[in-house]
């Protein structure tokens, strides 16, 4: 495996373990809670009964379902600083982006469309 691919990875569960720690936060109003309780009124019953088995699943049931769907930045000196994540199924066109700063911590977690 290449260090570009390790690295990706490595970002990938460092920025789902960062909005998974966002929901301790307790902000309401955090771009993950806005992303959660947006699509638990948008989006029917049936698509939550068919992926997490429940017709109104928690805020923790959707945000375990996210997956990547990009990530970008400055590849030259491995710095892959962007990463968006959203529902399976091309359900909406909003992500939660986890951008990374110079030293690879996790800078800003945002809802973005």
């Amino acid at each position: 495996m290449s260090n570009s691919k390790k690295a990706i990875e490595h970002r990938t569960a460092t920025a789902l373990d960062a909005i998974k720690r966002s929901l301790d936060d307790g902000n309401d109003d955090s771009g993950v809670s806005l992303f959660a309780s947006h699509h638990l009124e948008e989006l029917d019953a049936a698509y939550w009964k068919s992926h997490v088995g429940t017709p109104r699943p928690s805020v923790k049931q959707i945000i375990d379902l996210l997956e990547l769907r990009s990530h970008w930045g400055d590849e030259d000196d491995d710095g892959i600083d962007t990463f968006d994540f959203t529902l399976p199924g091309k359900v909406t066109d909003y992500v939660i982006s986890v951008r990374f700063d110079d030293d690879g911590e996790v800078e800003d977690i945002s809802m973005e469309s």
